[in-house]
Parts: C-alpha cells; sequence; structure tokens
C-alpha cells in the first residue's frame, strides 16, 4: 500500500512539474473601436502620422467617402463625382495613394449587362479634396479589359495597375501612366517581364512601391507538356514602368500565391504555400527568403490577407481564421500567435503609425491598438 502511495505522489509530482514548464498562452491583443461614423472603412492608408480611411456610405447620395485621421484631428475629405459619371457615385474604393501632398484613389462599382467593375480614377490633394477624372470606355474596358487592383506614387509618377488582354496569350500585368491630370494611358508590355508567354502566365494582384520602384505580387504559372505549376513570384521596377524583372519566390510548394506585400528598405510579402500562410523577405538586391516556422494558419484563394506589419526587427501578419482574429508576431526566428479581443469577421487592410498605434479593418469597422 505504501508502494502505491509513493507511485501516486511521484507521478502527481512529475505532473504539476510538467504543467509547471508548460507555455502560458500570450495574452490576447485587446483592441479599440475607432468610430468613423455611419459608413464602413474599406482601405486604409498611411504617410507620415496621418492615416486616410476610404469610406463606403450605403444609401448615401455619393457611396465613397473619405476621413484624414491626423492624432486627434478628423478631417472629411471632399469626394467629388462627376456629374456626367454614374458609376462614380456609387463606386467603392480598391486602393488609396497618398504621398502626404497629393491623392490618387481608384474605384469600381458594378454595372451594366454583365456586372462587371466600371473603373473610375481620382486625384486631388486633402484641400481641394478627391476629384474624379473621368475616362474614355476603352481605357479600363472592352473586350480584352482585365482587373485593376493598386493606385501608387512614387517620386518619379503615378501609375494605376491592373491587368489586361495579353499581347501573345492570357493576360498580361498593365500599367497606366497619367497624360497631365485627367486622362490614363496603357502602356506596352511587350518584350518585358510584365508578359505573358505560351511557356509563363504572369499573375500579379497586388501593387505597392519602393522608392522610385513598383513592386507588384502575385504568381506566375509555369506551362509545359504535362506541367502546371502555379507558384508566387514578385515583380519590380528600377524606376516608375521602366526595368521590370520578374522574381520567383523561394520554397513554393505545389502551389502558392503572394498577396499582399509592404516594402520600405526592403520588402516583407503575404501569400500561402499549399494552403498555408506564407511569409517572404525581398532585399533590395532581389534577394528573397522564405519564413521559417511561420504558423500554418490556413488560407485559400478566396481569403483576404492584409499587408504585412515590419515594425522595427518584428514581422506582423493579421488573420482571420474561422472568424476569429489572430495577430501572428515573428521575432528572430521564433513566431508567436494572439487571439484578439474585440473585432470578429473578414481581416482587410492593416497599417501601422510611427507612434505604434496598429489600424485594422475587420468586419465592417476600424479597429486600433498599440503595438507593445
Amino acid at each position: 500500500m505504501r508502494r502505491v502511495v509513493a507511485v501516486a505522489l511521484l507521478l502527481a509530482a512529475l505532473a504539476a512539474c510538467t504543467n509547471d514548464k508548460s507555455p502560458a498562452a500570450p495574452p490576447a491583443v485587446a483592441w479599440s473601436k475607432v468610430d468613423v461614423g455611419t459608413a464602413e472603412p474599406v482601405v486604409l492608408t498611411e504617410h507620415g502620422d496621418q492615416l486616410l480611411v476610404g469610406l463606403r456610405h450605403r444609401g448615401a447620395r455619393v457611396v465613397p467617402e473619405l476621413l484624414l485621421l491626423d492624432g486627434d484631428k478628423r478631417t472629411p475629405i471632399a469626394v467629388k463625382p462627376n456629374p456626367a459619371s454614374p458609376y462614380a457615385f456609387e463606386a467603392i474604393w480598391y486602393s488609396i495613394a497618398y504621398d502626404g501632398k497629393q491623392l490618387l484613389a481608384l474605384g469600381g462599382a458594378a454595372g451594366g449587362a454583365h456586372s462587371n467593375t466600371r473603373w473610375t480614377v481620382w486625384t486631388g490633394t486633402p484641400q481641394t479634396g478627391l476629384i474624379e477624372r473621368p475616362q474614355d470606355f476603352f481605357t479600363f474596358g472592352g473586350q480584352t479589359a482585365g482587373d485593376l487592383y493598386s493606385a501608387v506614387i512614387t517620386p518619379s509618377g503615378r501609375a494605376l495597375l491592373g491587368s489586361w488582354g495579353g499581347v501573345e496569350t492570357g493576360n498580361d500585368a498593365m500599367v497606366w501612366l497619367p497624360q497631365g491630370d485627367a486622362k490614363w494611358t496603357r502602356q506596352n508590355p511587350a518584350k518585358t517581364a510584365l508578359q505573358s508567354t505560351p511557356s509563363l502566365l504572369v499573375g500579379p494582384g497586388f501593387g505597392t512601391t519602393l522608392g522610385e520602384s513598383i513592386v507588384l505580387v502575385g504568381s506566375q504559372v509555369r506551362l509545359a507538356p504535362n506541367v502546371v505549376a502555379q507558384e508566387a513570384a514578385v515583380w519590380r521596377s528600377t524606376k516608375l514602368n521602366q526595368g521590370w524583372s520578374r522574381i520567383a519566390l523561394p520554397e513554393p510548394g505545389n502551389r502558392s500565391q503572394a498577396n499582399t506585400a509592404t516594402c520600405d528598405k526592403d520588402c516583407v510579402i503575404s501569400g500561402y504555400v499549399d494552403g498555408k500562410l506564407a511569409i517572404w523577405q525581398l532585399d533590395h538586391t532581389g534577394q528573397a527568403t522564405r519564413l521559417k516556422d511561420v504558423p500554418a494558419i490556413p488560407v485559400g484563394d478566396k481569403d483576404k490577407l492584409p499587408p504585412p506589419v515590419v515594425d522595427g526587427d518584428k514581422v506582423v501578419q493579421i488573420v482571420a481564421q474561422d472568424n476569429k482574429v489572430k495577430v501572428l508576431t515573428g521575432q528572430n526566428g521564433h513566431w508567436t500567435t494572439q487571439e484578439s479581443q474585440g473585432p470578429e469577421g473578414q481581416v482587410t487592410d492593416a497599417v501601422l503609425l510611427p507612434n505604434h498605434k496598429l489600424y485594422l479593418i475587420a468586419g465592417t469597422s476600424l479597429w486600433e491598438t498599440t503595438l507593445s
């Protein structure tokens, strides 16, 4: 009997030691909802300490709205559709670029017999407001039209980014550049890395900037006898629409895609490999590495990924799993996963300000927290 009691006490002690060594779950991230009125946030853009919030006001005469947050100051920016452009009044913001002075925005609204997206382009400043610049139908439409996804501003000029019917096959990546302040024209991608060929289809779907360069992320599809391989890829120019190169991202698995990116000195790129979250880093020399031990969060073709956030030597990626918002933080090769208090639903955009304030669109609300 004494032996049984002794064994039981030993097992209990070992269990207690084991439990003592189990790492405690990191605390949940506490978010606060940001009041933006009755409109829904749809896109975020930051410049320095300023945050631009692109809004959708359902049922209003002018659906797209824009709000500038600068510390405790909130300034609505006028949105001015052209009276001759009915789709401009219904536009939803897809992308807004801001360099501290000028604004460039891309909006879209479904319309026509086939409910295709009718694109609108807007320019201006916070002082003058966003003014719609009507385009000829064939600027963004027609039988060979593709998609649009990003507006960007570099020190060398502005651009709209999307796709268009290929010179040879499939769709090419497309860049539109302005002529003056009102007219936008498609550029020729022939014989550049933006062109699809019978053996390689290009498919970027998100654009940002790195200094003078434009950076596109997406996937390439290699075609050969008995081979169809989709691999995450990056396209980068040397200056605005010049000097394009393509970089296949490493460790692509059987099927991969790059969804979003954040670029400063280097680029951090988020996407998926074989249905799981993947994150890459691309340095200024064009060398890419896939980050190790990223939490195996499911990510599919229809899932949204906000751009990753870089805070010093930390990489922060926000994801939604089963409508629950998770905050993944990587530092020195180690990752932590934190639950969230407050936001739920699909996550679509995130930006970090220099004061370590992190803003997130989740569901139909805007949230904020402070990174520690």
